[in-house]
């Protein structure tokens, strides 16, 4: 579906808004344009009078020529660095308000967000785009301010020398304003594929550097390299469209404005007999300066039309909703009882429920296990808790009140969360355990969370210990560390609700004797919601639930499923093979 013009036009008038709170920049800026642009009609002016001064028998005007001709070169030299200077500053401000407009609002949106957007568009927003809005907002205004004075200047002073001739500009105006319609539409659309093409580029780029080992494992260099190729091929088409589209304007544009010109000098030759040579020079030294401010003009056309392009893209995140949060109740610190009533869930994307009628209750300091086979709904279920997703049905009440009333940051204050996949940042170790509101965590809190976590057994190695930087998602760092530092960090957190979701998965024996010795101590004295397929971590757990797409089929404690024998049971004895099994390798 198209887009109507008025509504480039409501996306241009919202971009000009990030302009207003330098509005006193812009208009210095403004007036530094309107000086230089002020200087064009004045040299045809200057023309004039020195080739009148020439033909006449006095030459006293000799005397101020020379310094008419530097007062105009010092004026349009300080109008220039004037309104260059200070758009420069609106530029680099409204860049830097854009981006930190986009980030801030990435760190609100919900979680159903990222899932479905490709995170490569969303980094190219943020870099790109900004910078093609930002030369929409500032570098085209300087050019339609500088350069529209300049035409409006010329003109005033064509229709002043002899209006009659210069009526030839308005019988080419109509098909100007044509020319342009035409290829604004054609610079929107490319400027869009443009944009998709980038995006396309950063997010090969981004899973080429986080899988680069898996890349080089498998051997999908070429693959990768090939996929990229395709991308930045594709972009180099339609950047070479977009270069030969604005080219074929501008030449077509000067074009008419040459044919234009030349009906004008042979008029002139007519109607300006009976003037002066110097006005005659003047008016078509004017004449001529007219093809470069059109040219300038049609350039700032083009930024415009990549600009709104961009905008849009931007605006549709900034006008994105939110992530919900209608609570109202706040505590400072909850017992931790869980309770599940009827519990039901579907992907806005799913065919089918995710979760169907989950009802359990966890007693403060409880552990529940959730075991099953993948797809059973267990990272769901947890995910519910934190409200990274909103349940459709049933209620899940936190010490008597249901999640969706608690305020969103309140809620999760009382919940500390360990990924399978842990997710740790670019800086020191100590950094990373006292992440985000635990930032003003004391040293000896942070050491004391990282001994119970048994990471500094590793740390006290480290030359720098606490303040060793650990490389992106801590890439310097074994799976069993890096799980330490994850632990340490819901420790210092100290949260009455501890979700692991698989914590102890693939790793070694080593490692996973550590991370069952630090679970013992974040556990203790929690509500803690386990997801574990590795079942000799949850023996001791209150309460077991089996979950199969997305249903609870058995429910117990370790002891009473395995004499039940049925789907714990059979899940117990393909981990610890007891049934029968082939040996796979036969020693010699």
């Amino acid at each position: 579906m198209k887009k109507k013009p008025n509504a480039n036009f409501q996306i241009y008038k919202r971009l000009l808004f990030y302009i207003k709170p330098h509005r006193n920049l812009v208009v210095l800026s403004l007036l530094g344009f309107a000086l230089y642009s002020s200087t064009q009609p004045l040299f045809a002016t200057l023309i004039q009078e020195i080739i009148d001064t020439l033909q006449a028998k006095s030459r006293d005007k000799m005397l101020y020529l020379p310094l008419f001709f530097s007062g105009l070169v010092i004026l349009r030299g300080i109008g220039n660095y004037v309104g260059n200077n200070f758009l420069a500053k609106v530029s680099l401000n409204v860049i830097h308000t854009l981006r930190c407009e986009i980030f801030e609002k990435y760190t609100l949106l919900p979680t159903t967000h990222f899932d479905n957007n490709n995170s490569g568009y969303m980094i190219s927003r943020i870099t790109h785009n900004v910078n093609q809005v930002a030369q929409a907002t500032t570098d085209a205004v300087r050019k339609v301010v500088q350069e529209g004075l300049t035409a409006l200047g010329l003109l005033i002073y064509l229709f002043y020398m002899n209006w009659l001739l210069s009526l030839v500009f308005l019988v080419v105006a109509p098909v100007i304003a044509l020319l342009v319609s035409y290829v604004s539409k054609r610079l929107r659309m490319l400027s869009k594929r443009i944009q998709d093409s980038i995006g396309d580029m950063t997010h090969i780029t981004s899973e080429l550097v986080n899988g680069h080992r898996v890349v080089r494992s498998y051997g999908g260099e070429d693959y990768e390299k090939r996929r990229f190729l395709e991308s930045s091929l594709y972009n180099r088409r339609q950047s070479l469209k977009l270069v030969t589209t604005g080219a074929i304007h501008n030449q077509v544009m000067q074009l008419i404005i040459a044919i234009a010109l030349a009906f004008l000098m042979y008029m002139a030759l007519f109607f300006m007999e009976q003037s002066s040579v110097g006005s005659f020079v003047g008016y078509l030294t004017a004449a001529f300066l007219l093809p470069r401010p059109f040219r300038q003009l049609s350039d700032a056309n083009s930024d415009i039309q990549r600009g709104i392009v961009a905008a849009e893209s931007l605006f549709a995140i900034l006008d994105e909703q939110s992530e919900p949060d209608p609570g109202h109740v706040e505590t400072e610190k909850c017992l931790g009882a869980l309770e599940f009533n009827n519990l039901s869930f579907q992907y806005s994307s799913a065919t089918e429920p995710t979760l169907r009628n989950i009802s359990f209750k966890a007693e403060p300091g409880q552990t529940i296990a959730l075991v099953g086979a993948s797809g059973g709904g267990k990272s769901t279920l947890v995910n519910l808790v934190s409200r990274f997703y909103t349940h459709d049905s049933g209620q899940i009440l936190l010490d008597g009140v249901e999640i969706n009333d608690y305020k969103l940051s309140n809620l999760r204050r009382h919940i500390a969360l360990v990924n399978q996949q842990v997710t740790l940042f670019n800086d020191t170790i100590a950094n990373n355990i006292a992440y985000g509101a635990l930032a003003n965590a004391s040293r000896d809190a942070i050491i004391a969370a990282a001994n119970d976590a048994y990471a500094m057994e590793f740390i006290n190695k480290l030359d720098l210990g606490l303040d060793t930087l650990i490389g992106e998602n801590g890439v310097k760092l074994s799976g069993g560390q890096r799980q330490r530092l994850a632990l340490a960090r819901a420790l210092l957190k100290d949260s009455p609700i501890l979700i692991l979701d698989e914590a102890t998965s693939a790793l070694d024996t080593e490692s996973e004797r550590y991370i069952q010795a630090a679970l013992q101590k974040v556990m203790r004295n929690r509500t803690t919601l386990v997801i574990a397929h590795r079942l000799s971590t949850i023996e001791n757990a209150d309460l077991i639930l089996v979950m199969d797409r997305g249903q609870i089929i058995e429910r117990g404690t370790h002891q009473t499923l395995l004499e039940k024998n049925g789907a714990y049971a059979r899940l117990h004895a393909t981990e610890f093979k007891e049934f029968d099994e082939t040996p796979l390798l036969t020693a010699p």
